[in-house]
């Protein structure tokens, strides 16, 4: 297992996954981390306060499928069984069921990173910019707009 990233609990957790193929990789960005997100088989996410979830686009745009808790806006993001799975934050082995559920059958897991970069994707700059784009033109043509005289 490798561990991206750094925070105030890393040596808890280095000492927690002492002994074990634990591997702690520290702060990545740009090519090496889109590189980390690329080559895993999952991207366990199990946080419980995220309004969005940037972490779970990034992963998702390099096709790695997604574990995350269900809670505030990850369900906007992560659809059960369609591009990652959700489990019950309440659950203390929900992430593991989860987890192990992904990596069990390799055809399922490699439909859920089709559909991650999928979604990804729809939350890109290019779609956001043609839905703003689509907005504008729906309010054009409503000729809702009052005229000046």
């Amino acid at each position: 297992m490798a561990i991206v990233g750094d925070g105030p609990h890393r040596e808890a957790l280095e000492s927690h996954f002492a002994g074990t193929q634990t591997h702690f990789i520290g702060y990545l960005q740009g090519l090496e981390l889109a590189s980390a997100f690329a080559s895993a088989d999952a991207f366990v996410f199990p946080s419980t306060t995220e309004t969005l979830g940037l972490v779970l686009l990034e992963a998702m745009a390099a096709g790695c499928p997604v574990v995350a808790a269900n809670s505030g806006g990850i369900p906007d993001i992560v659809t059960d069984g369609v591009n990652g799975y959700l489990f019950d934050p309440q659950d203390e082995n929900g992430s593991i069921m989860a987890t192990k559920r992904l990596l069990a059958t390799t055809e399922e897991r490699e439909q859920l990173r089709s559909n991650a970069r999928l979604e990804a994707e729809k939350w890109g700059w290019a779609a956001a910019t043609q839905q703003l784009k689509r907005y504008y033109k729906a309010v054009l043509t409503e000729n809702t707009l009052p005229l000046a005289a």
